[in-house]
Formats: structure tokens, sequence, C-alpha cells
């Protein structure tokens, strides 16, 4: 990319000298420019157990005109120095007890911040200032009336139109569990900032259009498939504006009786269960409003409907047990949307017809 070496530092772990050479040798950087980390900030690891290692990031310093310093200072949380890469040395595995354990097959996993480096290579800092989104929030201007590119419903809703099309893309539908549910909670959350800017018909779908005119070059799933994510989007946005506008008055009747400020859990449970708001969509208001949740009492009213549910459950016999089919099914899903197949059997009455 050509970025001038005086804009950027790369950080190592503190025990990793081997990347430390390299670094010196293959870039130039003076020692000043190499910073050892200490912390975990260098060493990255799945979780509390598995593969690990110590990694090495490249920043970019956005320079004196943006807040913070370079990593591993005390205003390392400003917004002056931005990683832009990371490389991480899969060496060891740590067990239950936090051991590090060698691996038997080493390997390197890295990464670039796609929109990071566009905000470099474009001459802005922020990540919603590229061309990408400027063009979004213009097409969202259009449709809300809104002129604020830096107002955070509208920063949420053009985020949110990328995550919900490519989602729909690769074959997830709005559901209520699973990947299905996220998408389902992208896209009511999206409509709810719409509420925000007055915008109460459906709208988030027509934002398609433009993200497929921009990324639809390089991500052709986008073009092929921009009927449907149009339609799904389009449904969903009317089922859950119904419920939407009755969920906000049940939480504003709620919230004027509040004796403190804390929304009760049996309040987050109903806006859940009979309007549909995701307990984080309920959180988003509450946070606008300085409000808390109370947590603990919506859990106790989720698992009592649990239990209710699996007591009523009329469907508790696995009834692949009762018949054995020869030959095995196997999953095609991760790498296509569509298949043929070949029926081999039919029952009737748990018996072969």
């Amino acid at each position: 990319f050509a970025l001038p070496a005086e804009k950027l530092c790369v950080t190592v772990h503190s025990t990793d000298e081997e990347a430390a050479e390299i670094w010196k040798k293959v870039s130039g950087f003076s020692d000043d420019k190499i910073i050892r980390i200490a912390t975990d900030d260098n060493f990255w690891r799945m979780g509390d157990t598995g593969p690990c290692g110590p990694c090495t990031e490249i920043f970019y310093d956005h320079g004196p005109k943006i807040p913070g310093g370079p990593p591993g200072s005390p205003e390392q949380d400003g917004d002056r120095y931005v990683e832009l890469w990371n490389i991480v040395f899969m060496e060891y595995e740590r067990d239950l007890n936090g051991k590090l354990h060698p691996l038997s097959q080493r390997s390197v996993d890295t990464g670039m911040g796609l929109e990071r480096i566009a905000a470099v290579m474009q001459g802005v800092h922020d990540n919603y200032d590229i061309e990408l989104f400027q063009y979004l929030l213009k097409a969202l201007s259009n449709l809300v009336g809104c002129k604020d590119f830096h107002d955070t419903s509208m920063r949420v809703i053009v985020d949110h139109i990328r995550a919900a099309a490519f989602l729909i893309a690769d074959g997830v539908i709005p559901s209520n569990e699973g990947r299905g549910y996220v998408l389902r909670r992208i896209i009511r959350r999206a409509v709810r900032h719409g509420y925000r800017l007055g915008k109460t018909e459906p709208f988030f779908y027509k934002l398609t259009g433009t993200l497929v005119e921009l990324t639809g070059e390089a991500y052709a799933q986008l073009v092929k498939t921009q009927p449907l994510i149009e339609q799904v989007i389009k449904q969903e946005e009317i089922q859950f504006s119904k419920t939407l506008t009755k969920g906000l008055k049940i939480l504003d009747q709620e919230v004027g009786k509040l004796k403190k400020r804390e929304i009760p859990g049996d309040v987050i449970f109903q806006l859940y269960d009979t309007y549909g708001f995701p307990p984080d969509l309920t959180a988003d208001i509450a946070k606008e409003r300085n409000l808390t949740m109370d947590y603990a009492a919506f859990n106790a009213a989720m698992e009592h409907q649990r239990e209710q549910s699996q007591q009523a459950q009329q469907f508790t016999v696995d009834q692949t047990q009762k018949v054995h089919i020869g030959g095995a099914t196997e999953f095609v899903g991760y790498e296509n949307l569509a298949a043929r197949a070949v029926v081999k059997t039919l029952l009737q009455n748990d018996q072969l017809i």
C-alpha cells in the first residue's frame, strides 16, 4: 500500500525476541518503534483453553490532531494509533490448568482490518467516513430526511444493512434460533433506529440496492440474491412494525410507573415474549433513558417458560429410533444453498410403504 514508514510502528509480545529481531531486519525500524507488550494484548487465545500464541501487530499513526498515545502507553485507548494488521503465531495449547503445551502443528493466523486500511488509504480517520459508508449514509439520508451523518441511528442502520444482506445472501433467514435469530435482531434493531429518526413505514430494505451497487462487483452473490434480500428484509420490517409501536407504548407506560430506575424482569420478558423485542433491544432503549435492567428476574421468567414448554411438549419420542433405515445422509448446506437428493424410503404409521 506504500504507507509511509514514519506513520507505522509495530508491537510484539515481550517474550518474543525472534519477532522483534525479524521486524528490525525487514523494516529498519528503530527500537522505539518496535514496542514490547507484556499483556494479553499481544498474546492471542481462542478462550480459556485451546490454541494460542504470541502475536505481533502493525499500528498506523493518524497524527497529533487525534487524541491518544502509542500502544503500551497510558494513553493507548485514544484513537490516534489504530491497529491495521495482526499476526498470531499459533504455537501452544492451553489446558484447563492454564499450562501451555507446544502444538504438534503450528501455524500463522493473520488478518487485516479492511475498513481501517480503507480509512487510511482514503485519508480519513473514522471508518464511517470511508466512501462505502458515505454513499450508504447519503442514500439513507434521502430515505429518512436526516442530514447528520454522525447520528448514531444513521450509523447503526448503514452498518446493519451490510450484515443483514450478507447473511441472507449466505442462506440465512430470520427465525427464533441460531443464526436466524441473530439476523432477526439485526433487522429489528435497524427498524427501531428508523423509528428514532421518524421513519415508521418499511424503509430498511430499500438500502439493499445501494449496497449491491457499491459492492456487487466484488460480491457477486449479492447481485444474484438482491430480490430475495429485499423481500426477506421487507417482510421482517412489516411484521415487526406491527408490534413495535405497541411494544414501545407498553414500555413507555411501564417506565412511567417505575419507582426506581430499573426495568423489571417481567416487563423485559413481556416485551420479548409478546412483542418480539430481543432483550438487547430493550437494553438499547434502557441505556438511552439511563435505566438499568433486572436480568435476574428476566432469566427466571425465561426458565419458567422453558419448563412449561417442556411439560407441554407432545413430541417427546425420537421417531427415528422406531425404524432402521440403511445408508446415511450427508449434510452439504455449508457449501451449497441447494442440492439434489433421492428419497430412499416412505413410511406411514412407522411402517415401510
